[in-house]
């Protein structure tokens, strides 16, 4: 076949590869999907800006992995996307939520850090023509867990993986800040040093007043400290949410909230695990010790407290003797 250029730049061999690629993986997708999948429903947040409040819970079938928020904000030039969810399957779902609210397609998707539930659906938005952005500091991160979460995910959810590739963004920001201008809007990031992961990104929309912050804030489940995450630039990248002091914030996992409530439930108790820890190690503790002193009663009313704490703790302390 002659190829021919279409008005989007793609050529018409190009083009029918890419919609037979994606009629196979949405029925890949149809076979896998659980008979009683729940909702991925987007509120408003500001005019056009809009959040879907994922699950507090554990990764299940049922939510396919999508335990997270995500954000949609809709632009002149097409809808963006604030992560992509944790597989295929919920991605497909992602987007089936986004026409319910717009026709505009989704152009551009950002990836707020290396966790599952931020990127892995990175590949059917891909195979839908958007664009695919992330913080280049964490790209080692995405690359060396990406399979490793789909291992993960597959013990979880089965078939529910179906059609998941880990697919890497195509455009890396660099630095503490960028600014960013999609479709008619301006999106601002700010880069710390990461937090929960090391890519972990704030997404500040100025004219609208809101701040996605990813996995920076955790608002009614208690927060991870996972082998990859840093307490330290964590703060600080909280710091900077203080500093633009957003009208709302839509958290990585929570209801959207406020600055205050954010302080509360998550800058006040890294602080204090981290300076529990501190004092643990100078006085020369041992670990076990350590973490069974920490009092975190003032957050046990957190979702996964009791299950995320001990862990937290102990490798809060494995930080500060590094440091």
């Amino acid at each position: 076949m002659t190829a021919w250029v279409l008005r989007s730049g793609w050529c018409v061999s190009a083009w029918l590869r890419s919609v037979v690629r994606g009629v196979s993986v949405g029925l890949v997708l149809a076979a896998a999907l659980p008979a009683h999948a729940q909702d991925v429903r987007f509120e408003r947040v500001a005019e056009g800006v809009y959040a879907h409040i994922g699950d507090t819970g554990a990764r299940t079938v049922a939510n396919q992995g999508l335990n997270a928020n995500i954000g949609l904000v809709l632009t002149p030039g097409g809808a963006v996307l604030i992560d992509s969810g944790a597989t295929a399957g919920s991605a497909q779902r992602i987007q089936d939520a986004v026409r319910r609210v717009t026709p505009l397609p989704v152009k551009w998707v950002i990836n707020t850090g290396g966790q599952d539930h931020r990127w892995l659906g990175n590949g059917w938005f891909q195979a839908q023509g958007a664009q695919l952005i992330a913080h280049a500091q964490g790209e080692a991160d995405m690359r060396n867990r990406g399979n490793d979460h789909l291992e993960g995910l597959r013990a979880a959810l089965g078939d529910g993986v179906a059609g998941t590739v880990p697919t890497l963004p195509q455009r890396w920001i660099a630095g503490t800040e960028e600014r960013l201008d999609l479709g008619g809007l301006t999106f601002e990031f700010r880069h710390r040093g990461g937090a929960h992961t090391p890519g972990d990104v704030l997404v500040w929309l100025p004219q609208k007043g809101v701040l996605f912050s990813g996995d920076v804030v955790y608002v009614d489940r208690l927060l991870g400290v996972i082998p990859v995450s840093r307490t330290l630039p964590w703060l600080a990248t909280f710091a900077e949410i203080e500093r633009l002091a957003p009208a709302r914030i839509v958290p990585g996992h929570g209801r959207v909230t406020d600055l205050q409530t954010a302080q509360a439930e998550t800058r006040d108790y890294l602080m204090a695990l981290r300076a529990h820890m501190k004092k643990a190690v100078d006085d020369g503790q041992d670990i076990g010790t350590a973490v069974k002193a920490f009092d975190g009663r003032r957050w046990q009313q957190l979702h996964n407290a009791a299950d995320l704490g001990p862990g937290n703790a102990s490798r809060t302390f494995l930080e500060l003797e590094r440091e």
